[in-house]
């Protein structure tokens, strides 16, 4: 673990950038960057124009390490070039910002209520490629669909889990157990991922850190006890499909917690926009993201 990542993680304002569109995702985030399913026929192409918008959004001058804290890389991406260098190397020492990995594989069908994570086969080797390219910490994803006790503690009790692994090769896991902005169970839902990640807390060893990344939730300020947990670096927020404005509302209201968007972070642009364009909309969107993380 780098200490001065550390530092910047804890104490630094911003937030995190999730460009860790996956295979399943990327289609739909290139359609709404301009680029239709036509503009290309293999996996191969479309990995190309999605890190072509990366590289892109990477080497703005908005993109910056005093508006963003750290980015969360896909596979692909964490095996190329930005600017010359392997693109986490370009991130920290260019920019300042903090370099993670997307590790998990998608969801599982569901059960309980719940998507656990399918299983990660090839996890030792991309925890092994996290370490030779020197990213901070890892991200994996699971989803809550309805307030099911069995169904979100095995949530937990995978992302935990997987979490010791990593924490196993000196890396800092986000866990992220995202709750569905439209479960008709939402609330409740929350209060009981709450209480399983506090009682899995315990598991920590003294000084080993965690993060966790979670859906804005319905009252303010409900996941402060784990804002002030020792065992937690990081509390961010996922935008989960809220429109950016409404995301930036939500996420003010909520003490300690910062940004981890996606969608709601390259809303707006577009690749027929000229440089000045595209820098002015992502400018806008960063410094937006960035205040409603400084509550």
């Amino acid at each position: 673990m780098d200490d001065q990542q550390l530092e910047k993680i804890r104490e630094g304002k911003g937030f995190i950038a999730a460009l860790d569109q996956s295979g399943g995702s990327t289609p739909d985030a290139l359609a709404a960057y301009g680029i239709g399913h036509d503009a290309y026929s293999t996996d191969e192409e479309m990995f190309d124009l999605m890190q072509a918008m990366r590289s892109r959004i990477a080497l703005s001058p908005a993109f910056d390490g005093d508006h963003v804290l750290g980015a969360i890389l896909f596979e692909d991406s964490v095996d190329r070039e930005v600017g010359g260098l392997p693109f986490a190397d370009y991130l920290w020492s260019s920019e300042r910002i903090v370099p993670f990995l997307k590790i998990d594989r998608g969801l599982a069908p569901v059960t309980d209520g719940v998507q656990l994570m399918k299983p990660i086969p090839d996890l030792d080797a991309l925890l092994s490629l996290g370490v030779k390219k020197r990213v901070f910490g890892t991200k994996m994803r699971s989803f809550i669909r309805l307030a099911d006790g069995k169904g979100i503690a095995a949530i937990a009790d995978q992302q935990f889990a997987v979490g010791h692994q990593i924490l196993d090769v000196g890396l800092v896991p986000i866990l992220e157990p995202e709750i569905s902005i439209e479960s008709p169970e939402k609330v409740a839902a929350e209060g009981l991922l709450k209480a399983a990640i506090l009682e899995r807390l315990g598991g920590l060893a003294q000084g080993q850190l965690i993060m966790v990344e979670l859906t804005l939730p319905e009252i303010d300020d409900f996941y402060s006890e784990l804002v002030h947990h020792p065992g937690i670096l990081r509390v961010l927020a996922l935008s989960g499909g809220y429109a950016r404005e409404a995301a930036n509302a939500r996420l003010a209201k909520n003490h300690g917690v910062v940004a981890s968007f996606s969608r709601a972070l390259t809303n707006g642009l577009r690749a027929t926009q000229d440089d000045a364009e595209f820098n002015a909309i992502l400018s806008a969107s960063i410094k937006s993201i960035s205040e409603a993380s400084l509550t």
